[in-house]
């Protein structure tokens, strides 16, 4: 699944990963810091995870959305 965020560099990135790697299971991850949307691609289709996803990241201070 991918999200768009509001990550928009390596600091953020930096940022935000803690809260990431604290969801329980979380698969692998990335995110394109080159893309216009900063897209966050996690593998996994899971709902409750695009949840998790989202609520990490607003905890860490960003905003993210499923595309």
């Amino acid at each position: 699944m991918q999200f768009k965020t509001n990550l928009h560099c390596g600091s953020c990135l930096r940022s935000a990963t803690p809260f990431l790697e604290a969801i329980e299971n979380l698969p692998a991850w990335s995110v394109d810091l080159g893309h216009p949307d900063r897209i966050l691609t996690v593998e996994s289709e899971d709902a409750a995870m695009a949840e998790a996803i989202v609520s990490a990241l607003e905890e860490a201070g960003f905003e993210a959305s499923l595309v």
